[in-house]
């Protein structure tokens, strides 16, 4: 069956290196903490607010050893007035047998706000 795993991260600086260094670190820890291998995935879409347009953070994705044949799609994210800047948000698409309450979704960063319900202290990244 197929699940979404969810994350989002904010970027201090509209730079290439921030982007990418922030869509790499929230990218290993949605696939670290859901034990997610390239072959199980059959998209990823990324969205960044409109602020962020020095880099596209799919880059960060395709620096990961296996990832290579993976759909990613990037967008622009809806600019609704009064919403989170510099905000990439993540959406892996995942074959997987893990039941919905069981899948980890990741707020780094101020992204955290977007869904504090869903955010758990214990997010180490490795």
């Amino acid at each position: 069956m197929v699940r979404g795993i969810r994350g989002a991260i904010t970027v201090e600086r509209n730079e290439e290196d921030a982007i990418v260094l922030a869509a790499e670190k929230l990218l290993r820890e949605m696939i670290r903490l859901n034990q997610v291998a390239p072959e199980n995935v059959c998209s990823v879409f990324i969205s960044v607010t409109d602020d962020l347009n020095a880099a596209f953070p799919a880059k960060a994705l395709r620096r990961f050893d296996g990832w290579d044949y993976v759909p990613v799609m990037c967008m622009n994210e809806v600019p609704v007035p009064g919403s989170l800047q510099k905000c990439i948000r993540v959406m892996l698409h995942v074959n997987t047998e893990a039941l919905q309450t069981d899948i980890q979704h990741i707020y780094l960063e101020k992204a955290v706000c977007l869904r504090p319900d869903l955010h758990k202290q214990d997010h180490s990244v490795r």
